[in-house]
């Protein structure tokens, strides 16, 4: 890491109010408001954050549900116990952690979040077509472990697999939106595909809403 990355990332309006409201990520915040608008996580729900390290969106999904929901996460790397959390060190896209994390959540989910990203090489065509790749483990895992009427988050780089991809999620899915929520970097390639009303049959049409 550069020291002019640090030290932006220390003038970062929401990096700096995640430290002083001790969240473990600035992403928190796009969690937040994603579910602030289109109401993704319910409260006593069953929820799975995959590529969840460090945490952030792991606390506000456990902030959302309550005592009576349910949070599992799971990434490869490491992630510090939290109160009330299940988690797991694995890879999603290896059979034997789909089955750990279904083991996990004891049942059907509620909702499915994904803030997975590929390592970035500095191509952007091959980071886009693995992000697109990590969005397709995430899309099957949901087909395979949410409830009718059920609800999954990705996030995704943007670029011409994009079109195809989303084609695939409106399959499953009642109301698909592309959206930007204000804690993602004005910088930033990535949007977020908020997928609702789970049902694995045909859905039609596609709106794309993007904030500044």
């Amino acid at each position: 890491m550069s020291k002019r990355w640090l030290r932006e990332r220390k003038r970062d309006f929401y990096y700096r109010k995640a430290k002083r409201m001790d969240y473990r990520s600035r992403a928190s915040f796009k969690l937040m408001q994603i579910d602030e608008r289109f109401h993704i996580i319910p409260k006593g729900g069953a929820v799975a954050d995959l590529g969840a390290a460090p945490g952030g969106w792991l606390q506000v999904a456990q902030e959302r549900v309550g005592p009576k929901g349910r949070v599992v996460g799971v990434d490869l790397q490491h992630i510090e116990p939290l109160e009330g959390v299940a988690t797991i060190r694995g890879d999603i896209t290896r059979p034997e952690t789909v089955e750990r994390l279904k083991e996990l959540l004891g049942g059907k989910a509620d909702t499915i979040l994904s803030d997975m990203s590929p390592n970035i090489s500095g191509s952007y065509s091959l980071d886009h077509a693995r992000s697109v790749e990590l969005c397709t483990h995430a899309l099957n895992f949901a087909r395979q472990t949410l409830k009718p009427g059920g609800n999954l988050v990705m996030k995704i780089f943007e670029g011409d697999m994009m079109g195809d991809f989303l084609g695939e999620v409106r399959k499953s899915f009642s109301t698909v939106k592309l959206h930007s929520p204000q804690a993602s970097r004005s910088s930033s390639s990535e949007i977020y595909i908020i997928a609702r009303g789970f049902k694995g049959g045909e859905a039609e049409g596609e709106d794309r809403e993007k904030e500044t």
